[in-house]
């Protein structure tokens, strides 16, 4: 059997899982490639694949047809975004498929953590600075008190407020699918999107990809939103309008922002977002971690064995 591997930071770390299919008398066919692999290339390689551990890659249903029209069997998405993979495709085609949901919620909510500091402190622009010969030493924003809307309350947005309450910051959730607690209830004070935007001086977004949520972050959430607001994402780059955080940064109702996602990957080198001074910007890179990836590498494997039926040789994955 051979499995096709398209998930970078699994692509990362595959000395350590190569063994694993080996024991299993799989053969690892790891393409080269930098974020996604295309529809044309995936078409080409997978008839040729028993099972697929898919990254960011288009699996659309031409894509997952041609290798079913092939030896593919199975699939399984690395992570937890599943934007990329057509679920009703691999249905309708009889393909077993999952997710592994729940495998980064602490590493996603550093990174999301290290943004939010970040501009509120400027500590990016100072770093800039220094490098350039000089001196910068703009006045930050102290974090306590600071109110902070919190798009999304999974297992990464709960991750993310755990840490912004240990900052003394006061959160407001916004997520129709949540079901908190009493003692979230105490913590946190949940409403209707975008309830309360006009407060808020930290925006962060932590939600699925999906047609409800895709630019719910747009003009008129902007307009709306209190002057000199600083933005994070670090779910999907589709959740904010990308030209209306560039007009809202132009205007000053955004002061800065913090994106770890773009809705086109890798940024290309002629992006516009990349010319804004007061931005940092990251490589959708929250979950990779060499702990988390191990985690989420392992559970892929699992699942993608018992799909394919395989034995597992647990011994093989210590």
């Amino acid at each position: 059997m051979k499995i096709l591997l398209s998930c970078p930071p699994m692509l990362g770390q595959v000395e350590l899982f190569k063994p694993i299919f080996e024991a299993h008398g799989l053969e690892l066919i790891c393409p080269d490639f930098v974020q996604t692999l295309s529809e044309e290339e995936l078409c080409a390689l997978l008839p040729e694949m028993d099972g697929w551990i898919i990254g960011d890659d288009p699996a659309t249903f031409k894509v997952l047809e041609a290798g079913k029209q092939g030896q593919l069997k199975a699939v399984v998405k690395w992570g937890v975004g599943v934007d990329n993979v057509d679920f009703d495709a691999c249905k309708q085609l009889g393909l077993p498929v999952s997710n592994t949901p729940g495998m980064f919620g602490e590493e996603v909510a550093d990174v999301a953590l290290s943004y939010i500091i970040g501009l509120a402190r400027q500590t990016f622009l100072i770093d800039r600075g220094v490098r350039a010969d000089g001196w910068p030493k703009p006045a930050g924003m102290s974090l306590p008190g600071k109110k902070l809307g919190l798009i999304g309350f999974g297992d990464i947005g709960r991750s993310i407020a755990k840490r912004c309450l240990a900052f003394g910051l006061d959160l407001t959730i916004w997520d129709p699918y949540a079901n908190p607690s009493t003692e979230d209830q105490q913590k946190y004070t949940f409403a209707a999107y975008p309830e309360g935007i006009e407060h808020m001086d930290f925006l962060v977004a932590s939600c699925a990809l999906t047609p409800e949520t895709k630019h719910m972050v747009n003009a008129s959430v902007f307009e709306q939103a209190k002057e000199g607001v600083r933005v994070v994402n670090v779910s999907r780059g589709g959740i904010i309008d990308e030209q209306a955080l560039m007009q809202a940064l132009d205007s000053g109702k955004v002061h800065s922002a913090g994106l770890d996602v773009f809705e086109t990957e890798p940024l290309p080198a002629d992006a516009p977002i990349r010319n804004y001074e007061r931005c940092i910007l990251g490589t959708h890179n929250g979950s990779n971690t060499v702990d988390a990836v191990i985690r989420a590498s392992h559970q892929a494997i699992r699942l993608l064995f018992g799909f394919l039926d395989i034995e597992l040789k647990e011994e093989a994955f210590l």
